[in-house]
């Protein structure tokens, strides 16, 4: 078995770090200008990521969307109810050295890329797929250029390779924190052609969720949702939501 990548292992060091109680040790946090970019303040101190990089974000913006996870807790700090952090925290200790197995996870992500895969049956959930993956798949072609197979029933389809390359092309081509933000959002989606849309703007984070998770909806709405799969697709949404919100402040001037 291959040893973990960095980024793995930042992912597991902070589900670690997540169960373990931590009693809120702040009152106020604030948003500063630093050396390379805007700093999240506890009572004007930065709080630092586990391998002790502080918390310093390259647009205003973006150090608001972690400062207000930090500023919502209550008197216990969840880390677990802090995506932006932990993506923060993921970017400052385990992107860098491994920007170019992260950009080839992505491709990997387009390889299997879940609204590629159409329904046979039954009829109305060909239809909706139809009207909500087709329009998806168009605009990646169109708009960048990635021209995707499409497959029916769950035997798998080969993607073009050039259409692989290009996509680990592009995300190799964007920043850390963009870069981050693709890999996280191509997981939790289980798709690269949605991450890519958030990014540019052509979903929010609910349409990002709808699409990815349609055949569950198309189901609960026939057969009802249990408490577990409910809670488990709002998790799914709420991370949805930051990562538009991650890429939209990302897009915000930078200081000079």
């Amino acid at each position: 078995m291959a040893p973990p990548s960095p980024v793995e292992r930042s992912v597991l060091t902070q589900i670690i770090e997540s169960l373990k109680p931590m009693k809120r040790f702040y009152s106020g946090v604030s948003v500063a200008p630093v050396d390379g970019g805007f700093g999240v303040l506890l009572d004007g101190r930065a709080p630092r990521s586990p391998a002790r990089h502080p918390l310093v974000l390259p647009t205003e913006a973006v150090a608001e969307v972690v400062a207000a996870e930090w500023a919502s807790q209550g008197e216990s700090i969840k880390l677990v109810s802090m995506p932006a952090t932990r993506l923060t925290h993921t970017v400052l200790d385990a992107i860098a050295p491994a920007r170019a197995a992260v950009a080839a996870k992505l491709a990997e992500q387009a390889a299997a890329d879940v609204i590629c895969y159409f329904a046979d049956y039954p009829a109305g959930l060909v239809a909706r797929q139809e009207a909500v993956w087709t329009p998806l798949i168009d605009w990646a072609d169109e708009a960048l250029s990635l021209r995707f197979e499409r497959a029916r029933g769950i035997v798998h389809a080969a993607q073009p390779p050039a259409t692989l390359a290009a996509v680990r092309d592009l995300a190799a081509g964007t920043d850390d924190f963009t870069l981050a933000g693709l890999a996280l959002a191509a997981a939790t989606l289980g798709s690269a052609i949605l991450a890519l849309a958030l990014w540019r703007g052509r979903v929010t984070g609910a349409q990002a969720f709808a699409a990815s998770h349609l055949d569950e909806i198309f189901q609960a709405e026939t057969w009802g949702l249990d408490a577990e799969a409910s809670q488990r697709a709002d998790a799914i949404l709420a991370e949805s939501e930051m990562l538009k919100a991650w890429f939209s402040a990302l897009a915000q001037e930078k200081p000079t």
